[in-house]
């Protein structure tokens, strides 16, 4: 039987279009959506029909209509909602009627979150982003979208997805990308994320990162100690009243929203919303995003959502932007029987060939029209996608990237491309290049990477890296090479291998817990050499292996022949003649530099990740993470006389972390270890449990080191030893009641971390502080306390993407 096309336009009483306006086939769930310029279309066989325009905050229309084999053109113009409003009697200092309806619905609201424990059903999702206006340039560096198209109005980010969603509460869901696209990206995937965001949880999650705590519900349970509440009116409906609520945070910086709420009267539903989160929602990342929703019944007793939009704006560094995501649901199936396996790692999975679909495919099943920009967006950026595969373009985009720019060259390091050949080339920033330090004086440290891409699929892990670096020193003429190469592939799981070898300058801690820059600082400007050196002869063989079902397993071999190094410079910037730096060996630990030796040492573990979800995509399975522990145990062993090694011991590790999402209270963070030396017969200095302390402003890495041990102080050979590290983000808890900082989005940190060796040496330090000054600092107090003494205070400051200055 052939359908026919129904098609129209849905606007108000003005002939403004009402944009993602819902139709629907009265009595049923089929139906579809309007575009941004309030244009629709369905396909129907014969027969008679009722169609159902709505949109939140306006009266519904319904029309009814014959179908045979003729296209109809059917117009709605809806009018905006009048509201009837109840005799109520408010008594003086009396309460609004809208709080018995909320009430009402906080009570149900338990039910309706678990009502529909199990069901599937079909998404449409279109995202897209655009600009209003955008700078020249950031940091100096030209931006450049590669379109031709210096104007500012332009379209960032278009894409669209058919997904099946499936879910089993509490913790099930899947979904499977079955048609998706993006424009001008015809090997990529587009937007695959069809989760209701459901106001019958009492904390609400939208997106990701808009605020770690995330947002409270109007109807949760505590709702009523974060909001005041309007009654507007109401209207009927198929015979049912709605009411409608108008929602009002009581504080501002409280994770909360505002707008209208629409419940039903009697059974105290949600039928529709129109919800707003902005800055004084503490959203971090945008700066207002409006969602709105509408639920259709599916049954008597069952209602489900039929339409979602969320809509985003951010200003940020001269960028201004705006779009709209929306979610289509249809094909509801609430009682789905799923095989036995159905829900397993997976939580996406992509189909092979699902971006390969031709334009007809998506013309047939796309239940929105497309307006007219995006269809000029497909156009454009697809026929700039088959141009930029020319290579006199590829050319002359390596000139337009591979120019030199001021920041990268000093602070991040600078990549130069060869698009033809899928070639990287990239250089050391110079403050990792120029150092300075007792052993060596001033030094040059050249390196750079060579990355050669073996595939043409975006994020495919299959890749070559070589790491060439020289180093040479100006006091002890030194000159060192070494070189590392990386392969990595991996049709399901990720692996790789490395090999390396050459002549380097090693820190006594291989895991350098003083960066280069800042022992330079230290060293040349405070006259303090904290980092102890050692100079190897080396080659090292190294191996990761993911399994599957949260298991990797990982392992390697490493020779050096080790060379003592001591102090051959004792200049500083104050030129200051008698200076006398504390020798090249930790003081803690030995009172003479170790001889020459040489050490053979291999190694093995693996780690386990219970719970880890996957991305299947068509080429490779990524692990996106768990809510549970990860696990991973390790062994290392020193083999003696093979390759003249002189070391023989053997030890171990095993560590446990974890980050527990408490919603509105934050995240706490933990990560504990225990090991030991099972066998230490010949042990070096370099092969001791070693911690990551530090004695500088800049912070040791968060919960891996601590942030005033000496470096080497506790360094020990005991058989076992343990260590602690626990942080609590608030997250906006608390700080959002102080004016300064909840304006600021500064968020409360506190933590501890703990070291035991033995009953005479026990180390604790607690900290408090500040984070997310300036979108990019963390400024910490830090106590220690050292066999139940305070033995040092400090302050400690952090960057986000600096790593340790």
């Amino acid at each position: 039987m052939q359908a026919a096309r129904i098609s129209g336009r849905v606007t108000d009483e003005k002939g403004q279009v009402l944009v993602y306006a819902s139709i629907l086939v009265k009595g049923t769930t089929q139906g579809t959506t309007a575009n941004k310029e309030g244009d629709y279309f369905l396909h129907l066989n014969s027969g008679t029909y009722t169609i159902v325009a709505q949109y939140v905050g306006y009266s519904r229309q319904e029309k009814t209509i014959t179908v045979g084999t003729d296209n109809i053109t059917l117009d709605f113009q809806l009018s905006v909602q009048q509201f009837n409003l109840k005799e109520v009697v408010v008594k003086p200092g009396g309460e609004d009627p809208a709080y018995e309806i909320i009430r009402n619905a906080i009570k149900k609201r338990p039910y309706y979150r678990h009502q529909l424990n199990t069901f599937q059903c079909e998404v449409y999702i279109k995202g897209q982003l655009q600009l209003r206006a955008y700078p020249k340039k950031i940091m100096g560096t030209p931006v450049d979208f590669e379109d031709g198209d210096t104007s500012q109005r332009k379209m960032l980010f278009l894409s669209e997805t058919v997904a099946r969603y499936s879910v089993e509460k509490p913790r099930k869901s899947k979904i499977e990308v079955l048609s998706t696209k993006v424009s001008g990206r015809s090997d990529e995937f587009g937007l695959s994320t069809p989760q209701i965001v459901s106001f019958y949880e009492n904390n609400i999650q939208v997106g990701r990162n808009l605020n770690p705590r995330g947002f409270i519900s109007p109807i949760a349970s505590s709702a009523l100690g974060f909001y005041y509440y309007h009654y507007e009116g109401s209207f009927i409906e198929d015979g049912r009243e709605v009411n409608r609520i108008k929602v009002i945070p009581k504080r501002r910086y409280e994770p909360l929203f505002s707008g209208y709420i629409n419940i039903t009267e009697g059974d105290w539903r949600i039928h529709s919303l129109q919800l707003r989160l902005t800055k004084a929602s503490q959203m971090e990342l945008i700066d207002s995003l409006n969602i709105d929703q509408l639920y259709v019944p599916f049954n008597k007793d069952v209602w489900v959502i039929k339409t979602q939009v969320l809509y985003p704006a951010v200003k940020l560094l001269g960028f201004d932007a705006f779009g709209s995501f929306v979610n289509v649901y249809s094909q509801f199936n609430i009682t789905p029987s799923f095989e036995r396996k159905f829900f397993n790692n997976t939580y996406l999975k992509i189909y092979e060939g699902s971006n390969k679909k031709a334009a007809a495919f998506w013309d047939s099943i796309r239940p929105l029209p497309l307006q007219a920009e995006e269809i000029a967006d497909y156009y454009k950026k697809d026929s700039l996608e088959k141009a930029h595969r020319d290579p006199h373009y590829l050319d002359s985009i390596d000139r337009r990237r591979n120019k030199l720019h001021l920041f990268p060259l000093i602070a991040t390091g600078q990549e130069f491309y060869r698009e033809k050949k899928r070639e990287i080339y990239s250089v050391n920033p110079l403050l990792e290049t120029i150092a300075y330090n007792t052993v060596e004086g001033w030094l040059g440290s050249f390196g750079g990477s060579y990355t050669k891409l073996l595939d043409t699929i975006p994020g495919s892990r299959h890749a070559f890296s070589a790491e060439p670096a020289i180093r040479y020193g100006t006091s002890n003429h030194h000159l060192n090479a070494s070189g590392k190469f990386t392969y990595t592939y991996g049709k399901k799981y990720f692996s790789s291998f490395s090999l390396s070898g050459g002549k380097w300058v090693y820190q006594f801690n291989n895991t350098n817990p003083i960066s280069q820059l800042s022992n330079t600082i230290r060293s040349w400007l405070f006259e303090r050499n904290y980092a102890k050196f050692y100079e190897a002869w080396h080659a090292q063989f190294n191996f990761s292996k993911e399994v599957g079902s949260g298991i990797t397993v990982f392992g390697g071999l490493k020779y050096e022949d080790r060379i003592p190094l001591e102090n051959t410079t004792n200049y500083s910037a104050g030129n200051r003649k008698n200076i006398e730096f504390t020798p090249n060996y930790p003081l803690d630990l030995t009172a003479e530099n170790f001889k020459r030796h040489q050490a053979l040492i291999g190694k093995i573990g693996i780690s386990w990740l219970p719970g880890a979800k996957y991305i299947e995509y068509p080429d490779r399975i990524v692990n996106v993470g768990s809510q549970y522990p990860l696990f991973t145990l390790s062994y290392r062993k020193g083999f003696q006389n093979w390759l003249g090694s002189d070391i023989n011991y053997s030890k171990w590790r095993f560590d446990v972390q974890q980050r527990l999402d408490l919603n509105l209270g934050g995240n706490f963070r933990y990560k504990m270890s225990l090991g030991g030396f099972i066998r230490r017969d010949s042990v070096a200095v370099i092969d001791y449990n070693h911690f990551n302390g530090n004695e500088i402003l800049a912070s040791a890495e968060y919960l891996y080191g601590f942030q005033l041990l000496p470096y080497y102080k506790y360094s020990n050979k005991n058989r076992l030893y343990a260590e602690g590290h626990i942080e609590h983000h608030f997250n906006g808890l608390l700080t959002n009641k102080i004016p300064v900082f909840r304006q600021t989005n500064w968020y409360l940190v506190m933590g501890a971390n703990a070291l035991y060796v033995d009953s005479d040496k026990e180390y604790i330090e607690v900290f408090a502080g500040f984070e997310n000054i300036l979108k990019i600092a963390r400024l910490d107090f830090v106590w220690g306390f050292d066999k139940d003494k305070v033995s040092a205070f400090g302050i400690r400051l952090g960057i986000r993407g600096f790593g340790r200055l």
